[in-house]
Order: structure tokens, then sequence, then C-alpha cells
């Protein structure tokens, strides 16, 4: 069974199509957008590797170019970029004809940001093959790449025109990769939904073992709610903020690890969403059970839940604050958190004392010693 998810944007409305096998049948699923039988295919190592040959044969008859570029958060950048942008054009891609983003979160957004300036604008489709992409990063248009001073500080709104959540992709990740896509699917509970974080803490330990309904049920889900959010906002202007919960504090330890495999995104969302909380909880914002609750749960799962869990050097409170300073949702020079007055009750402020932030952030720091 395929679960479909509709993004309502008006004219860029889309639908995620999520489901076992849909990798065999991509070239039915794409074929109603083309106006060539062409497709620029664009991968990484470890997916490449895996997945191409499958991709292709699911293809059926179409004609498909491919570029495979390094795997790892470091492709995110201006020299990856460009490369892929001249491949593209050197492939005569045409502004009518689709690009594939086949991969994680960093083939997504960098793939995604060179179709939007691509002869400015062409479509593509994601094809998500890890738990963080198929659930976050491969809908709602964000696009881009990283720089020196900070995590996707350069790129554009770009919305696919199709996103294909084949499940059967999730099984050949690592368990470590399965559980950072698993950060991102634990923030919605903890973001707008209670009654799905009750959902996760049931049924999260089975997920993780390769449950397939269960791990289709919680994309469909993450997406769902996603995708209202989008509708609602997007461009980030409102409520599409909430979608950062965690990520204030991620950013930035990404940002202090070099975007290295020391961290992970989702792993450091993880963190982030437990330093939130925690922060919530100083501000006498929530009960002091809530952040309790939400380390119990991801420290279940085997994820990171704090600083301490974090291998290697890390600045003190000061440079974590200069870091988060370097935040995109900065606004008027003013941090932006993502608060919660409890499981489920996120809400956006720029009104923390850094005081407060200081002392969160020095005690975190504590607990590595």
């Amino acid at each position: 069974m395929v679960d479909i998810v509709a993004v309502e944007l008006g004219a860029r409305a889309y639908q995620v199509r999520i489901g076992a096998g849909l990798l065999a049948r991509a070239g039915a699923e794409i074929a109603p957008l083309l106006r060539r039988p062409r497709v620029a295919v664009v991968t990484d190592e470890t997916v490449g590797a895996l997945h191409l040959a499958a991709l292709r044969a699911g293809l059926g008859d179409m004609e498909m170019v491919s570029l495979t570029l390094p795997a790892g958060e470091s492709t995110k950048s201006w020299p990856h970029f460009t490369h892929t942008v001249e491949w593209l054009l050197e492939q005569k891609v045409e502004r009518k004809d689709i690009v594939i983003a086949f991969g994680g979160g960093v083939i997504g957004d960098l793939v995604g940001f060179a179709a939007s300036v691509l002869r400015r604008g062409v479509r593509f489709v994601q094809i998500p093959t890890t738990l963080l992409a198929q659930v976050d990063s491969s809908v709602g248009g964000k696009t881009g790449i990283n720089a020196p001073s900070g995590k996707n500080l350069i790129g554009a709104f770009h919305q696919p025109s199709l996103v294909l959540a084949d499940i059967d992709l999730l099984g050949t990740l690592t368990p470590r990769d399965f559980l950072a896509g698993y950060g991102e699917v634990a923030k919605y509970g903890l973001l707008g939904s209670a009654d799905f974080f009750d959902w996760l803490e049931t049924n999260g330990p089975a997920l993780a073992k390769g449950d397939t309904a269960l791990r289709q049920e919680a994309v469909r889900r993450s997406v769902q709610m996603k995708a209202d959010i989008v509708a609602r906002d997007e461009t980030e202007e409102g409520d599409r903020a909430l979608l950062n919960l965690g990520h204030t504090f991620g950013h930035a330890l990404e940002s202090a690890t070099g975007y290295s495999s020391r961290l992970l995104h989702g792993e450091g969302v993880s963190i982030g969403c437990a330093l939130a909380f925690e922060l919530s909880q100083k501000l006498g914002l929530c009960a002091q059970e809530a952040p309790s609750r939400v380390r119990a749960h991801l420290r279940a799962m085997g994820m990171k839940t704090d600083l301490a869990d974090i291998e290697g050097p890390l600045p003190d409170a000061e440079g974590l604050i200069a870091l988060m300073a370097q935040d995109k949702k900065v606004l008027d020079g003013k941090l932006r958190f993502i608060l919660a007055r409890g499981i489920g009750e996120a809400f956006v402020t720029s009104d923390v004392p850094r005081d407060t932030l200081k002392t969160v952030l020095e005690e975190a720091l504590g607990r590595r010693r």
C-alpha cells in the first residue's frame, strides 16, 4: 500500500508518495511529469553503490544520465554545487526536464539548490534514501549548501515536483544513520503532537528493529505534519519555524564538530531537542517531568541526548552561543528559539535571557567531565 500526502501549495502543489517498492516503479511514477523520456540523476557514492542500478532498472526505457558525488556533509559546499550545476549544463538539461535528487539530505539540499538556479529554475524529483530525508529534508522546498560560517546559509526555496519515499531503502541504513533520522521523527511529536510522541514511545523500539508497517506509519505521520505546516507558511514567516525545534542548538554543535562524522545532523537535533526542553524547564515554561521524559525516550532508543555523548573537544558556553548567533533564524540580531510548554506544545520566541542559556550550556558541558 502506498500512502499519499499532498503538499498544498497552489500551482506548486505536489505529492509525497510513501511505501515499499517505489524505486522499482520509479519510471511509471515520474513519466507523467516528463516532456521527453530522459532524466538526470545526482547521487552520492554510498547510495550509488547500493541503489543506482535498481533506480536505472526502475526507470525502464527512460534515458538516464547520472553524476555521483562524495558522501558526507562536506559535499554541501560551493565546489560540489558548482560541479553539479556545470555537469547539468553539460548534459543539456532543459527547463522542462526533470533532475532527480537520489540520496539523503545532503544530496537533496544540494541538488534542489542546483535545480533552483539552473536556467532560472528546472523541475526536480526527490527520491530520499534515509529516514531523515524522507521525513524532513525532502519535503517543503528548502534547498541549499553550507558556508564556512554556518549551516544552510546559502540556498533557496524550490519545491520538488514529486517525492518518492521508498520504505524498503531504509533497510540498508546503518543503525546509527537510522537513529539519526529518528531524531527528526521524534521532533514532530515534541513540537506539535503529544499523541504521536505517545505512539513513538510505544512503537519506537519495534520501528527501529525493522518493522516496515511501523516505519511507513512514522514517515506518513511525520510528513503529514510537515506538509500541513508548509502549506500554512511556505517561506518560514511564522509557524514553519516550529520545525526547527532543536536546530538552533544542533546546528551550533554541527559547526563546532566541523560537520564531521563526530556528530550527524539528526544526532545534533536529538541533543538540541533535549536541551530545548531543559531550557524551557529552566524558564518555568514546562514541568520538570517534560525534559526527563524526552531524554528517557531518546536514550531508550539508543540516541545521543547530551553534550557528554559527543566525543572530542567542544567550545565553552560562550563559544557555543557565538556559533548560535550565525544561525539563519537570527532576526534583528536576536536568537530565535523554539521552546515548549510541554510535549507537543512548541512555540517560537526571542525572549531567552542570555544568562539562562549560558547556565544550561555550562551545566551540559559540566556533565562531560
